[in-house]
């Protein structure tokens, strides 16, 4: 992959130190990426979120409480789902941000991401509450899928990445299903 590293684990995944200095990355920081959780923030997104840096999320938060929740562990960008009805009216429905030397695209729907990209590195989208990660023409498309309610029988997972210097790596969370 074109930015070090693409992965998709489950569990935990830590660079040692020494492939940290091999690659060339300095502090790390840590940027949590969530979509769908439709008004639950389970106790495993809560214990990585206390050790984020930066959190997005790519919309359908259902409740501002979930909002206010998680601007108490990190810097937090959002953006407005299609569930997200009026408490949600001043919120973007779309951002680029850049964070880390990295350009980040975000809105809610795939549907909406503009043609023109030019720019950006990594495009984040939520809606189909499923995983994808894809590397497109140097761009990744990354849809951390859903850590909220399962529907559709689908996994629950979102997305951690590391970011340094323009470059990051990134690693799918699997949250095992329940009994």
């Amino acid at each position: 992959m074109g930015k070090e590293a693409l992965r998709e684990e489950q569990g935990d995944y830590i660079m040692r130190d020494s492939e940290k200095r091999r690659k060339g990355f300095g502090i790390m920081k840590k940027i949590v990426i969530l979509a769908d959780t439709h008004g639950l923030l389970r106790e495993e997104v809560k214990e990585e979120l206390r050790k984020a840096d930066l959190i997005f999320h790519a919309g359908d938060i259902n409740t501002q409480k979930i909002v206010d929740e998680l601007k108490g562990y990190a810097r937090l960008v959002v953006v407005r789902g299609n569930n997200d009805k009026e408490w949600a009216e001043g919120m973007p429905k779309d951002v680029f941000v850049e964070e880390e030397g990295i350009r980040f695209y975000m809105v809610h729907n795939k549907k909406e991401i503009p043609k023109d990209l030019n720019g950006v590195d990594v495009v984040i989208y939520g809606h189909s509450h499923k995983y994808e990660a894809e590397e497109k023409e140097g761009i990744l498309w990354l849809n951390p899928g859903s850590c909220g309610k399962r529907r559709f029988h689908q996994e629950i997972t979102y997305c951690v990445m590391e970011a340094d210097q323009g470059r990051y790596e990134i690693r799918k969370i699997l949250i095992p299903q329940e009994g």
